[in-house]
C-alpha cells in the first residue's frame, strides 16, 4: 500500500503529463470528475463511493428552483454548490450522470463496485427514482439509507425519511467475510456539524469501505473529503476528486487534521 503523508491539490487542466499512481493516490484534484476520470486508468480502483450533486434547483416544487429560495429560504443548497449551482435540464443531467458511472465502471477491475448514493423525489406529482440515470447498468442491490428527520412541505405526500445507495457491482465482486450481516437499511444521522451544504456522515461511508478489502477508493464528487477521511480510517488510498476549489481546500484542511488527530490518538 503505499503511503499516506503528504496532501496535494492538482488543478486541471495543467500542462503536464499526468501518470498513475503518483499523480492520483491520496491526492484531491479539482477538476471535472469526468474529465479527470478519464486521465485514469482502466481497472485500477477497487472501489468507487460517490453522492452526486442531485440537481435539486431544477425543481417543480416550491424549493429551490428559482434561486429565490421559497419556504427553504435558510437551506444551504439555496445558492447551489460552490462553483456549481446544481439547476441541468434533467435530461442533460441524466446524460451527464450516466457519463459518470460509465467512467467509474471503467476504473473499476472484475471484483469492484461502485456505491451511488442519490435521492429519490416527487417532481410533477410523480416519483422520480432515478432509474433513468442506473438503467441498464449491473444494480445488484439497493440500500436504503435511512436519516434522521427531514423537511415536507408538500402535502400531496409523506415526509421522505431516506436515500438509496445504489451498488453497481462487476461480477466477482463479493464483501469481505461477515459483512453481508449488516442487512440493506442502514440508519446514520446525517453529518451536521460539516461547512459543506450536503455532507454525507462518515459512518455510513466506513461502513462500505470497512465490509470490502479495496486497496484504492474512488469519489469523484469528494465535497468535504469524507470518503478520503474513511479511507484513512481503514488504512486505504484514494483519490478525490471535486470541482470547487473551495471544496478541495475543505477537504485538505480536514483530511490534514483528521491524520493528525489520527497521530495523536
Amino acid at each position: 500500500m503505499l503511503i499516506m503523508e503528504q496532501l496535494e491539490v492538482l488543478e486541471m487542466p495543467i500542462k503536464k503529463h499526468y501518470q498513475f499512481p503518483e499523480d492520483f493516490i491520496d491526492k484531491i484534484i479539482c477538476g471535472d470528475a469526468v474529465g479527470v476520470m478519464k486521465k485514469i486508468p482502466d481497472g485500477v480502483v477497487d472501489l468507487v463511493v460517490t453522492s452526486p450533486p442531485y440537481n435539486i434547483k431544477n425543481s417543480t416544487g416550491n424549493g429551490l428552483k428559482d434561486g429565490r429560495g421559497g419556504k427553504w429560504a435558510n437551506a444551504g443548497l439555496q445558492k447551489g454548490y460552490a462553483n456549481y449551482d446544481d439547476c441541468m435540464p434533467h435530461e442533460q443531467y441524466v446524460k451527464w450522470q450516466r457519463g459518470c458511472l460509465t467512467e467509474m465502471l471503467r476504473l473499476i477491475p472484475e471484483t469492484g463496485a461502485i456505491f451511488y448514493n442519490h435521492k429519490w423525489r416527487v417532481q410533477d406529482g410523480l416519483l422520480q427514482d432515478r432509474q433513468d440515470i442506473v438503467g441498464g447498468f449491473s444494480v445488484r442491490q439497493i440500500i436504503i439509507w435511512k436519516r434522521k428527520g427531514g423537511l415536507n412541505f408538500n402535502p400531496g405526500y409523506f415526509l421522505p425519511t431516506y436515500e438509496v445507495v445504489y451498488v453497481i457491482a462487476k461480477p466477482k465482486f463479493k464483501l469481505i467475510p461477515k459483512a453481508n450481516a449488516s442487512g440493506d437499511v442502514w440508519e446514520f444521522t446525517q453529518e451536521m456539524k460539516n461547512e459543506h451544504p450536503a455532507a454525507f456522515p462518515v459512518n455510513l461511508i466506513d461502513r462500505i469501505v470497512s465490509s470490502t478489502d479495496a486497496k484504492i477508493v474512488l469519489d469523484p464528487f469528494m465535497g468535504s473529503g469524507t470518503t478520503a477521511i474513511s479511507a484513512i480510517n481503514f488504512k486505504r488510498n484514494y483519490i478525490g476528486i471535486d470541482i470547487s476549489p473551495e471544496y478541495c481546500e475543505m477537504a485538505r484542511k480536514r483530511i490534514k487534521d483528521h491524520q493528525s488527530q489520527s497521530k495523536f490518538w
